[in-house]
């Protein structure tokens, strides 16, 4: 699973930024897009409304993501973090499994 996390979250980044390169001009504001839409708290959201979306096997891909053991500082949202995590995991196993349901979630989700 850790690879899975590890994975999703080049590919989830990568996919933003393929959506922003094209409609931002501006570095300061391309950063802050992008940075905006690959942070933890906004994965976690992105989890909670996919949640419904999901097949039962998703979900458990997506539990055992949220249950690995996550380093994290002492100001750290630990709830949020491994929401995140899990919403990378799902990204990655989606990417090396089901690309086309990669696509859906990026057509549903990931858009800016």
């Amino acid at each position: 699973m850790r690879s899975y996390a590890y994975l999703g979250d080049a590919v989830w980044e990568l996919h933003i930024r393929e959506q922003t390169v094209w409609s931002i001009h501006n570095a300061k504001t391309l950063h802050k897009v992008t940075t905006d839409h690959v942070k933890a708290s906004y994965q976690a959201e992105l989890l909670r409304l996919m949640e419904k979306d999901l097949t039962e096997e998703e979900q458990e891909i997506a539990r055992r993501g949220r249950n690995l053991e996550v380093p994290i500082s002492r100001r750290s949202n630990q709830s949020e973090y491994r929401q995140a995590t899990a919403f990378e995991t799902l990204i990655g196993w989606w990417y090396i499994n089901n690309k086309e349901r990669l696509e859906y979630i990026y057509n549903q989700y990931g858009k800016i």
